[in-house]
């Protein structure tokens, strides 16, 4: 794995869903690093990356309430382990689980393994909440996947708040996730 600045040079094998990312953080002038891996399933492969992106990739979680009527996108930090009681409480709904794959494709465009901030692109609808755990908010820089789980996306936490989030549109709630 090898730190890149920017998108590839040679996009010509790169999905349209990827691209579309690369595209939008050019347009707000945001600078990103880029690391190129196999697939990244688990928060454990996301450890070896994260060395080399020099930034800890989010753990990011597509959730919905138990009609099935709000959706939500909680980015919290690898290491904290994801009590689903304590969300719920802090959101003030009811129970919340794990979304379905088809539900993550039709609001985020993406399949599980690639879920980031950078899918709210494709909810134009603004139906999904997007949820920031606030130990995201204490670092410099997140990593994040740009639609695709072969890449990895160093930004600054500071472009996030003030270009990505405005940007996009969705809803937005900090919380505080208890590490119990």
């Amino acid at each position: 794995m090898i730190l890149e600045t920017g998108r590839p040079k040679d996009c010509s094998d790169r999905i349209s869903a990827e691209l579309l990312a690369y595209d939008f953080l050019e347009k707000l002038g945001i600078e990103f690093d880029r690391v190129d891996h196999a697939p990244a399933m688990t928060m454990e492969i996301c450890a070896d990356i994260d060395k080399v992106l020099g930034a800890s990739i989010c753990k990011n979680l597509f959730l919905c309430n138990r009609q099935q009527t709000e959706f939500y996108l909680l980015m919290m930090p690898d290491d904290k382990p994801f009590k689903t009681k304590n969300l719920t409480k802090e959101l003030g709904c009811s129970r919340l689980s794990f979304a379905s794959a088809e539900q993550m494709q039709t609001y985020l465009g993406v399949t599980p393994g690639s879920v980031s901030v950078l899918g709210l692109l494709k909810d134009g609808e603004n139906k999904v909440t997007l949820v920031i755990d606030e130990d995201i908010l204490k670092a410099e820089y997140f990593g994040c996947h740009p639609l695709i789980n072969t890449s990895s996306l160093k930004i600054k936490t500071k472009d996030l708040m003030e270009k990505i989030i405005p940007e996009l549109g969705n809803n937005f709630k900090t919380v505080v996730l208890l590490a119990e």
